[in-house]
């Protein structure tokens, strides 16, 4: 009896996997129009949306890796952020950016229990404040405006899903079935293809509505650039799958119906944003145009 009462309530695999797309779906369609506006509108707006990302995110990660005293760790892990977004809103210099991020740093080692608990939280609010600044410093830059985060965002959703949709056609050879056994191969160059399709559009686009490119930004470098980002991406994809496994949760949280939590909504797209943070930051010092 209770073999069968298990049978009865069971939900077949594919049409569980149906209602998690659905479900995906639907969450995309209420966030991605708010996001876009957010992104239209810039300033204060679009900040507050990649600070809300960077503190959930780094409630997830402290809630995840079971570093105590948690309550306290994320307060002080918010007003770290929060700092760090209203100085780069204040245009204020890089140097104090790094300063914020420090003493927020310092603040949360000095609580944390454990060593292992320290270098967990340190390396949280590092990656925090890398989503929580970056989108909003492309948006604010002079040369890339509006077109450094549609390129980051072009990439990131076209690899995840021409990946997703490739993969479920044609299947094949498993990309990495011990950390996440659903990725093939086929959806890892399917992915890589659209994300370079999506990155020359952007480009093309940008251009035939006039918009100013940085310099030597040609339509191979925009390619490759997007190539590299799109793996990235993946891989950033594939490390927060073997977080997730190494803590022993299938989510970071519950928080967006069909994607889990923020990191793992953000998982690629925080590998692509270390890769603009690391243009921005060159380009400050000149080395690049």
């Amino acid at each position: 009896m209770e073999k069968a009462a298990s049978a009865a309530v069971s939900v077949p695999p594919v049409r569980r996997s149906r209602r998690e797309l659905w479900l995906r779906v639907a969450s995309a369609v209420v966030l991605a129009p708010a996001v876009i506006a957010a992104l239209i509108y810039g300033g204060w707006a679009f900040a507050a949306v990649w600070l809300a990302a960077g503190i959930i995110g780094f409630g997830e990660w402290i809630v995840m890796s079971r570093v105590e005293p948690r309550e306290v760790l994320i307060a002080l892990g918010a007003a770290t952020l929060a700092a760090l977004v209203v100085t780069l809103q204040a245009e204020a210099p890089a140097l104090a950016c790094f300063a914020v991020l420090a003493l927020g740093a310092a603040a949360c080692a000095t609580v944390a229990r454990t060593t292992a608990g320290r270098w967990r939280t340190l390396v949280g609010l590092l990656c925090a404040g890398i989503i929580a600044s970056v989108p909003t410093a492309l948006r604010d830059d002079p040369v890339l405006a509006l077109i450094g985060p549609i390129w980051m965002f072009a990439v990131v959703w076209s690899t995840d899903i021409t990946a997703y949709f490739v993969g479920r056609k044609i299947g094949g050879p498993k990309l990495m079935r011990a950390i996440s056994p659903n990725k093939t191969w086929s959806g890892a160059l399917g992915g890589l293809a659209g994300a370079v399709a999506a990155g020359a559009l952007v480009a093309v686009g940008a251009d035939l509505l006039g918009f100013t490119l940085p310099r030597g930004a040609s339509l191979p470098v925009v390619a490759g650039t997007s190539a590299v980002a799109s793996i990235l991406s993946q891989a950033g994809d594939l490390f927060e799958s073997w977080l997730k496994r190494r803590h022993g949760v299938k989510d970071s949280s519950r928080i967006i119906p069909g994607h889990g939590g923020v990191m793992d909504r953000l998982d690629g797209f925080f590998a692509v944003a270390v890769l603009a943070g690391l243009y921005l930051v060159l380009r400050g010092q000149g080395l690049i145009g």
